[in-house]
């Protein structure tokens, strides 16, 4: 899931030259990647590409308040891409 997620973020990445970071559980979208919003944005269309209607990327950052979406690791999207290929296997 990791190395799935770490592309589609290095698509985005691909934009500033910044293709080549290394990506970790730990790596924050915003402090170590620098994703600004609409970078966001592009990520929920990628992820939407890739997974379709299964995870839905804007619901899980409506969630979320400005200092949490700040602290927003890969690790917090991956938890979420597992859990929510889980809920579409089983519903």
């Amino acid at each position: 899931m990791l190395a799935d997620l770490s592309a589609i973020l290095r698509t985005v990445l691909e934009e500033y030259g910044l293709d080549d970071s290394e990506i970790t559980l730990d790596t924050s979208f915003h402090d170590d990647l620098e994703l600004e919003s609409i970078d966001l944005v592009t990520l929920s269309a990628q992820l939407r590409e890739f997974y379709g209607e299964r995870v839905n990327f804007a619901a899980f950052m409506a969630d979320r308040g400005l200092e949490e979406i700040i602290a927003l690791t890969v690790g917090d999207l991956v938890g979420y891409v597992v859990g929510s290929l889980a809920v579409a296997e089983v519903g």
